[in-house]
This record gives C-alpha cells, sequence and structure tokens, in this order.
C-alpha cells in the first residue's frame, strides 16, 4: 500500500520540513479578560514559550471558540494536565515555534460576557479588532498576529481576516463553509434537522456551562471535564456567574429554523443564512489580500464543496488542501481502506505543516499565488492545480438503460422507466458525512444492504482506469405520485467480486428543481438552484419533471474491471427531514428517448506521453 505520506505533491512536505524548536521547554499559561468596544469581556487564555526572555518579540497565533477555550478539569485529572490538554497538540507545537497562543471564549459562550443571537454575527468579527489591538499592546508582541481553527474556529479564523487590521498576516480555516446554507443547514434544500438539532443543543448546554452534556455526545469529555475554565482571578467564580447570566438571552439556530425551508428565510433576529456566510462578507477578506491556507476532507458534510467554491471564488492568494480524513483529520476516512488505523500526516505534523505557512507570511514573502492540493481515493496521490477545475476535466454521459444499467449509449426506446416506492426507513446511519461535523467516524458500512433498499443503476466493468475529479452531476425526469419529495443519490464503486465502496453523495428536495439561468451570486460548477420561496414550486402529480443537481466533490480513480453505481433512495431518517411529512410517494424514473435520465461525470483525461 503506498505511503500517503511520502507521495510528490503532499502539501504537507511542500510547506517544508519540521524546524527545531526554538523553544523546547514547554509553555506557561495565562488568563485574562479583554474588553471590548462596546464593554463587553472576552475571556482569554494566554499559552507563552517557557524561557521566553524579557524583551523578546513573538508573533501570536489566536483561535477564537464558541466551545470554551479552556476547560475546568475534575480531579484527578487537574493534577497530572493543565487546562489546555484537550487543545493539544497546539499549544506545544506552536509556543515551541516561537510564537504566543491564544484562545478565546467569543462572545456569550464560554466564560465571556455578551449574548448572542446568530453565529458569526459582525459584533463576534468585531471583537478580533479589538483583541488584536490588545496583542500588540503586550510586551511579548512582534506586532503580528495570525488566526487558525477547524469547524467553527475555521470560519471565525476566515472572517478574522475581514477586520483588514495591519496586524493580521494569514489565516487558516480549517473544515469550514462557504455557504452555510447549502454546506451544512439545508444541503440540495434538505434540512440537515439531526445535527442542527444537535448541535444548538449542545450549544446551549455549553453556554450555561452544563458539562452533562458530553455525556451524550463525548463520554470521554464528561470524564475530564468540570466545566469552562474560569479567569485566573475569578477565585470564587463570581465572575463566570455574571457572565453565565448574561448567556441567558443567546438563541440557537435549531429552534429558528425547523420551521423554514428556504434560502432567504428571515431566521433569528431578521438575519438570513447569507448574512452569516462566508461567501457574502468576502469584501473586507479580499481588501485585505491576507493569504489563506484552508484545507478539508472529500467526506467532511458540505464542508469539502466549500473548499472548492472558496478556491474559485477568492482572489487572496491561498492553498486550499482536500484530504481523506474526518472532521479536523482526527480520523482515517478512506472507505477504500477501512483498515487504517491513524491519519497522515499526525496531528503534530500538521500543525508544524501550518506553523511553517505562518512563517512564510510573517518573515518571509508569504505566498502569492492560487494553488489546490487533493488527494485522489484508491490512486492514492496527491495532485496540485493551480486551477479548478484540473487541467483535462471534461463531462461524460452515462444513461439510465433497461435491466437497471448504466450505458454510455443514449436510449433508442420511445418507452422504458421504472417505479420505486419511497422507503422512509432507509438511513445512512450515525457515521455519515454529516453527523462528523460532531467530529464521529465517517463510515458508510453495508452498502450490499442498504443497496437492496433502493434503486440502483450500475455500469459494465470499465475498460481501463479511469479519473473521475469534480462534481458528478445527476439528471433525472421523474414523476412522483406526490407534490414534495427528495432524492438522495449514492455514487459507488463495485469491484470484481461485487463488493461495494461509497465514494460521494448529493440530495436534493425536488421544490428547489428550478434552474435558473442568471448568475449565481458565487461561481459554481453545477447546476443553479436559488433555493428561494419564489422559485420553489409543489411537484404535478403523475407529471414528469427533470430534477438537475449535483454531487457532493470527489477524486477517486476507477480501476479497470470495477463498475460505477448509483443508488437512489427518497428519505435518509436518521439525518434529514422527512420529504413529503406524511404519505408513501412513489416516482417514477424515465429512460428513453425523450425523457434519458443519466449521470455526468467529470473525467479527467490523462496527457498522451
Amino acid at each position: 500500500m503506498t505511503d500517503p505520506n511520502a507521495i510528490k505533491n503532499n502539501p504537507f512536505k511542500e510547506l517544508g520540513e519540521i524546524p527545531e524548536k526554538k523553544y523546547p521547554d514547554g509553555y506557561t499559561v495565562d488568563s485574562t479578560y479583554i474588553p471590548v468596544r462596546d464593554g463587553v469581556k472576552i475571556a482569554a487564555t494566554i499559552c507563552l514559550p517557557k524561557g521566553l526572555s524579557p524583551g523578546s518579540k513573538i508573533p501570536t497565533v489566536i483561535t477564537q471558540t464558541r466551545y470554551w477555550r479552556a476547560m475546568e478539569l475534575r480531579i484527578p485529572f487537574r493534577w497530572i494536565l493543565d487546562s489546555m490538554a484537550t487543545n493539544a497538540p497546539n499549544p506545544e507545537v506552536v509556543t515551541s515555534r516561537g510564537y504566543a497562543l491564544i484562545y478565546t471564549d467569543v462572545r456569550g459562550c464560554g466564560a465571556s460576557f455578551g449574548s448572542r443571537i446568530t453565529p458569526f454575527s459582525e459584533e463576534e468579527v468585531k471583537d478580533g479588532y479589538d483583541i488584536v489591538n490588545w496583542i500588540i499592546d503586550q510586551p511579548w508582541s512582534d506586532g503580528n498576529v495570525v488566526s487558525k481553527g477547524i469547524s467553527y474556529t475555521g470560519t471565525t479564523a476566515e472572517l478574522f481576516a475581514r477586520n483588514n487590521h495591519q496586524a493580521i498576516k494569514a489565516v487558516i480555516p480549517g473544515h469550514g463553509f462557504w455557504d452555510p446554507y447549502t454546506d451544512v443547514a439545508f444541503p440540495g434544500g434538505c434540512f440537515d434537522h439531526a445535527f442542527i438539532q444537535l448541535w444548538s443543543f449542545l450549544g446551549k448546554n455549553l453556554d450555561l456551562n452544563n458539562p452533562k452534556v458530553f455525556r451524550q455526545i463525548k463520554p470521554e469529555a464528561w470524564l475530564l471535564t468540570k466545566g469552562v475554565k474560569p479567569v485566573k482571578s475569578d477565585k470564587n467564580l463570581e465572575i463566570l456567574n455574571t457572565a453565565l447570566e448574561q448567556h441567558g438571552a443567546n438563541k440557537y439556530v435549531y429552534e429558528h429554523t425547523l420551521e423554514e425551508n428556504f434560502r432567504d428565510d428571515q431566521i433569528l433576529d431578521g438575519s438570513s443564512f447569507d448574512d452569516f456566510s462566508i461567501f457574502d462578507r468576502t469584501d473586507e477578506i479580499e481588501k485585505s489580500k491576507i493569504p489563506v491556507l484552508a484545507w478539508c476532507s472529500w467526506l467532511d458534510s458540505g464542508y469539502c464543496d466549500a473548499i472548492i467554491h472558496r478556491f474559485m471564488n477568492l482572489s487572496n492568494p491561498q492553498i486550499a488542501i482536500l484530504g481523506d480524513w474526518t472532521h479536523g483529520a482526527v480520523l482515517p476516512a478512506n472507505h477504500f481502506f477501512p483498515n487504517r488505523t491513524s491519519v497522515t500526516p499526525s496531528p503534530k505534523d500538521k500543525v508544524n505543516a501550518w506553523m511553517n505557512f505562518f512563517d512564510k507570511c510573517i518573515y518571509s514573502d508569504g505566498i502569492q499565488e492560487q494553488v489546490i492540493y487533493y488527494y485522489t481515493l484508491v490512486e492514492e496521490q496527491w495532485k496540485k492545480s493551480k486551477v479548478w477545475p484540473p487541467i483535462g476535466h471534461d463531462y461524460q454521459k452515462w444513461y439510465f438503460s433497461e435491466n437497471f444499467t448504466l450505458t454510455r449509449k443514449k436510449p433508442e426506446n420511445d418507452v422504458g422507466d421504472d417505479k420505486y416506492k419511497i422507503n422512509f426507513r432507509v438511513s445512512t446511519g450515525r457515521n455519515n458525512r454529516w453527523w462528523a461535523l460532531l467530529g464521529l467516524p465517517i463510515i458508510y458500512e453495508n452498502r450490499a444492504k442498504v443497496d437492496e433498499k433502493l434503486i440502483c443503476y450500475t455500469s459494465q466493468p470499465f475498460e481501463e482506469d479511469t479519473e473521475i475529479t469534480g462534481q458528478i452531476i445527476l439528471c433525472l425526469y421523474l414523476a412522483s405520485t406526490h407534490e414534495d419529495g427528495a432524492i438522495f443519490a449514492y455514487f459507488e464503486d463495485v469491484d470484481e467480486g461485487g463488493n461495494i465502496t461509497y465514494i460521494t453523495d448529493g440530495e436534493f428536495r425536488l421544490i428547489h428543481r428550478k434552474v435558473l439561468s442568471e448568475e449565481p451570486p458565487y461561481k459554481i460548477l453545477i447546476p443553479y438552484h436559488s433555493y428561494k420561496k419564489e422559485d420553489s414550486a409543489p411537484l404535478i402529480p403523475g407529471e414528469i419533471t427533470e430534477v438537475k443537481f449535483g454531487l457532493h466533490v470527489t477524486s477517486v480513480l476507477i480501476k479497470k474491471g470495477h463498475k460505477i453505481k448509483i443508488a437512489i433512495a427518497g428519505a435518509d431518517k436518521d439525518t434529514f427531514l422527512r420529504y413529503p411529512s406524511e404519505g408513501k410517494p412513489i416516482i417514477t424514473i424515465s429512460r428513453n428517448s425523450l425523457n434519458s435520465s443519466y449521470l455526468d461525470i467529470p473525467i479527467i483525461k490523462k496527457e498522451k506521453k
């Protein structure tokens, strides 16, 4: 098996080797409140390298979180671990490289004061500007500040750049969204109620300092954690308790989206999803020209598409990385090698790579171009491109045909269709790409058994190795017995022995089927659906309609002798809301000369030598 860490174009190697530690003796931990412009006090934990001499000046890495910047550990763990242990290996690596590391609780969270109505509010973003001013006034600061994070903290890192402060030199958003409507809350217009509900439940309990929530989500954290770490001066917890009282006014996304369906619906304080997106707030990020290193996984929710959209739309100097791991690269998630037990690179190597990027941006000329690194599954190779789609990208149609097959030849018969009664018990379980946002493994197992409950179409064996890189487009001509519904489509590899491996998938609510000819709010490579109420329409029962949408981006090699398969469901009960809410729809998929359902597959044509 190929060693993924020793492959040409490996971004973690190209970012440079790991240097000797500047400060090998560990770090000190302190904490304080940082006041911002409106009087709200932001809790901050500061890690500095041990051995930092008086008068020495170093740059600062900041991470702004809504998941507790530091934890008050239970006995006996507090005797053997410091409060930053849950953030390992960041404090150790970052400080050893000669940086200060600061974690803050965003307003309304952790030990910080204030309240919050929406995540990623403008007030939350502006707090970053005031925090930078505090940092550069510290005796150990050299006036350079960078930010990095994963998931929520990845998005706060990206929006940190929007402050356009001259001290901010670079940001690393890891596993963050670009468009929260399609990337996480309503992919394809389907409400991911399972994650949004659990995420809101988690947030509320964290904001009220109730660690019991971990018993349901991360039992190991429950064993360690007593609650959020108060600031050092708060000996009797009076300050923390006052902050927690203010958190009682917080609002949470789930309670305000359960009855909503459309991109332009007003939620919370009258905002829409676009108001706390990245794509709608790129003006100051681009004006800053701050270098961005964005990274994610092919299999992490819709954040894989976010990487592509950021790369195609954001003009800043940029490195983009797409690998084969779980959310935050905690676990391997390559379904073609299910026995792998560790991630490459290791956590320490990964953080050191990020520090190499920061070093380039602070101590040298930084990066001046845009480049994307992507890992091709099965081929087990890193690829590198300055454009997306990569050179050689071309679409190839595969038509639905009789006997549940896929063929390159368009149907010639005037009639031909297949019926499927929607099975609302179908599920991808709780280890799919959407539950992965909670730090869970990504496992799509027993696909043969699951596919027995779906309607599936399979190709003949491929005659040569073929690379598929990009977003597969599914076009269905279908009729339904009901006015609403959804399609969940799974693209799979079938080997010579009939073993089925999940590659990627896509979901789409049928009322959003209208394809618009106008320009979308940002560049995309798939059919444009606005997901706005004015563009939605119920199905006319029994009438054939075109449903055309993109699956989530991927890169995979289909080996010679293997087949491709598309498995279609109408539900994913443990993750998405049910469409329609009542009834037992039957859909009819047309596969004839007049209405030819098909897959449009992005093939990378190899250059002839």
